[in-house]
């Protein structure tokens, strides 16, 4: 880099007013994300700040129905403006008119926003690529970010510090405004949009079932290594029904017979429920308690400040589990850490007994609701 870029660099920062984060998925990625916004607002309150996301996930930053750009509001409580992106699409019929297009409007709307810095918190080759080609004059990244190759499109390149990923983005986030970050991770939990429409079916779908004080089970997860058997949630969900405590087995697309197999060994205790992402949210806030694994809804409870218990496999809890709430983590001693899409459940995960998801459960349940809860 020339004197004269670099000069422009630090210029840049000095005066930053437009701010480009750039992290495209997934569910859980996307939340580990929203601390490391959470203080660059903080730090640059008047800045417009946007984001560049994959469309399917843009319902964690803005209300479906909303305007995603203009001021903010409970609809898009922590961003400016939501640029997204559809690359999977995109990437089946990358040259009809209708791809083209929507691209072009896109880069349109990016680059028409003049954006004087990027930060890629994905730490991807298209990431990196993307955040070069918003016209940023400025792209942070990690020095050594998950693809090496991305690194080659950063002009500001930070030692991620920090051994859970929330921990790295925040680094990554503190070297932006060049400030110490105070010890007690952000709540965040204000940052989810607020939307009517899914607050009140969430509402009414409860009241139909007869729901009152209930807790979310997620027997699903990314891939067969992670999952714990579906059979247990519906155990723990039996059990929790003789204390009083309902269960609400949320799934998504392609978990049908993960929340039948739940449903039928709670004895019809439990109920199934899918949602929209806005939906899940709504939920999610009014649940006393999460019990899942290493996925995308367990991570919206944490960052909600439901109590949750993770029942961990063979990913690593100490880079990928529950942050900023309270939170008791399972994981066995056997458990191997790889992110090896394994179709078979990780030995280590089937080594967790119900008793102990029933024991921790009461264990947090009564230190946040003084409700007990047998485990035998």
């Amino acid at each position: 880099m020339s004197f004269e870029s670099a000069s422009l660099d630090i210029a840049a920062e000095k005066t930053i007013d437009r701010l480009l984060i750039v992290r495209l998925s997934a569910m859980g990625d996307v939340i580990h994300t929203l601390p490391a916004v959470h203080v660059l607002r903080d730090a640059f309150p008047q800045a417009h700040i946007g984001w560049l996301i994959e469309e399917r996930w843009s319902e964690l930053l803005c209300a479906p129905g909303a305007s995603r750009r203009g001021p903010r509001s409970a609809l898009r409580p922590l961003v400016d403006e939501v640029h997204t992106v559809n690359l999977k699409a995109w990437g089946r019929s990358p040259f009809s008119l209708s791809t083209l297009q929507r691209a072009a409007t896109v880069w349109n709307d990016v680059r028409g926003a003049r954006y004087r810095l990027a930060v890629d918190l994905q730490g991807a080759m298209r990431s990196a690529l993307l955040a070069r080609f918003s016209r940023a004059r400025v792209v942070y990244g990690a020095a050594e970010p998950r693809e090496s190759p991305a690194s080659l499109w950063y002009t500001r390149k930070v030692i991620a510090r920090g051994r859970h990923v929330v921990e790295q983005n925040l680094s990554v986030a503190q070297a932006v405004f060049e400030r110490e970050l105070a010890s007690r991770p952000p709540d965040i939990s204000c940052d989810f949009p607020r939307d009517p429409q899914a607050e009140e079916r969430i509402v009414h779908r409860l009241a139909e079932l007869g729901i009152g004080n209930f807790a979310v089970l997620n027997p699903g997860a990314g891939w067969g290594a992670k999952r714990w058997p579906a059979e247990r949630y519906g155990e723990v969900a039996r059990k929790l029904a003789e204390q009083g405590v309902q269960s609400i087995l949320n799934y998504g697309p392609g978990e049908e017979e993960l929340v039948r197999a739940a449903e039928v060994a709670s004895g019809g205790t439990a109920k199934a429920m899918t949602c929209t992402i806005s939906e899940l949210i709504a939920l999610t806030r009014r649940a006393r308690l999460f019990i899942g694994g290493d996925t995308g809804p367990l991570h919206l409870a944490a960052a909600l400040q439901v109590p949750v218990v993770a029942i961990f496999g063979p990913t690593d809890p100490a880079r990928n589990g529950p942050y900023g709430a309270r939170s008791i983590v399972l994981r066995s001693p056997e458990s191997i850490t790889s992110h090896a899409r394994r179709a078979a459940a990780d030995e280590g995960l089937l080594s967790i007994g119900c008793e102990a998801v029933l024991a921790a459960a009461s264990n947090l349940l009564a230190k946040t609701f003084g409700q007990q809860i047998e485990s035998r």
